[in-house]
């Protein structure tokens, strides 16, 4: 629950951001009118991305077997991929995010029309949609069902009040902070979906396991009992993994792990530098 519960928060935020700047600008220029436009293409966009969730569950419960192992460790890569990109590229645009959408909002106002700001908020929310339901996708595939969509649940419910709360009071989220703590333990649950792919790769006969298992602890911890499951569902814990595994997660870990330290001090070498 808690990995679908954090990611649905951190997708639900950056949402909720977009809309909340495309409304506020709206307001500064005095086209309170396009509004409805604005949330006619947030309406658009949750309902496809909903779609897209439930076709993409569908076509993986349809295979089984070899094709079930290759389905579910290539998604469990590709959601690690947008992951990272995602984190990545909200550490080095987060402070820019406004002044860009401000910039996208007049533009499309002024010289396109309510179509192009229909598809500005569209495409914004769209694209949070649809990395929303391949994360729950893949945190599905480590855990049970109802844990992971209550998760979502909370999450979203969290995102829409926090995001009420951003644009309605006089109370300010440390936006910096909030994005930094959640690609902590985002860099975790992404590490773990890395190994957790290499895992069934290695099972449908893609990858070799090099020496499978190195060790196996499943009478201690099984990563079938309800503590191991959850460890699984947030680190893409194994009781018995394979080396290719273990070194794909710390491999990972370590090189993003990395780059995000070096972001982070060359950010507050420029901070210090401006003031």
């Amino acid at each position: 629950m808690l990995p679908s519960l954090l990611l649905s928060l951190r997708e639900g935020i950056e949402a909720a951001l977009i809309i909340g700047i495309i409304i506020g600008m709206l307001t500064k220029i005095n086209r309170t009118e396009l509004k409805p436009v604005v949330w006619r293409g947030v309406v658009l966009a949750i309902l496809l991305s909903f779609a897209f969730g439930f076709a993409l569950n569908a076509i993986g419960m349809e295979f089984t077997g070899q094709f079930e192992a290759i389905f579910e460790g290539i998604a469990m890569l590709l959601a690690a991929g947008i992951l990272t990109w995602m984190i990545l590229w909200m550490q080095q645009q987060g402070g820019q995010i406004q002044q860009d959408l401000e910039a996208k909002t007049v533009q499309a106002t002024f010289n396109s029309g309510s179509s192009a700001l229909f598809f500005l908020a569209f495409l914004a929310v769209f694209r949070e949609g649809i990395e929303l339901a391949l994360f729950l996708i893949a945190t599905r595939m480590k855990s049970d069902t109802v844990p992971v969509l209550i998760g979502a649940g909370l999450g979203l419910g969290a995102a829409i009040l926090l995001g009420w709360i951003l644009f309605t009071s006089t109370r300010r989220l440390n936006l910096r902070k909030f994005f930094l703590v959640t690609n902590i333990l985002l860099l975790f649950f992404a590490a773990g979906l890395v190994a957790y792919g290499v895992h069934e790769l290695i099972e449908a006969g893609w990858i070799p396991g090099i020496i499978d298992p190195v060790w196996d602890i499943n009478h201690i911890l099984s990563d079938n009992s309800e503590f191991g499951s959850i460890l699984k569902a947030l680190f893409g814990y194994n009781g018995n993994p394979a080396l290719t595994e273990i070194i794909a997660y710390f491999v990972y870990f370590a090189i993003l792990g990395a780059i995000i330290i070096r972001n982070q001090r060359n950010q507050v070498r420029t901070q210090t530098a401006a003031a």
